[in-house]
């Protein structure tokens, strides 16, 4: 038996005339629309189920990075 975690997933999203657009927060370059904001959840979660499965190859995603520099005075 397969247990599901729940897993919280930043989205960024806007509407456009009548339709809900949006991309996962840490792939920018995806994007997927909905007639409803239910609807663009939904195909937000599709989405992140493709882009996380492994079956498609080079997605590109955002990453954080702490680089230390010095003061210039």
């Amino acid at each position: 038996m397969q247990t599901k975690i729940m897993k919280t997933v930043r989205y960024i999203y806007w509407q456009d005339n009548a339709m809900w657009l949006g991309h996962l927060e840490e792939y920018p370059d995806y994007m997927t629309q909905g007639q409803t904001i239910e609807e663009l959840q939904e195909n937000l979660k599709d989405l992140y189920d493709e882009l996380t499965s492994g079956r498609i190859p080079g997605v590109r995603r955002v990453a954080e990075m702490e680089i230390a520099g010095s003061e210039r005075t």
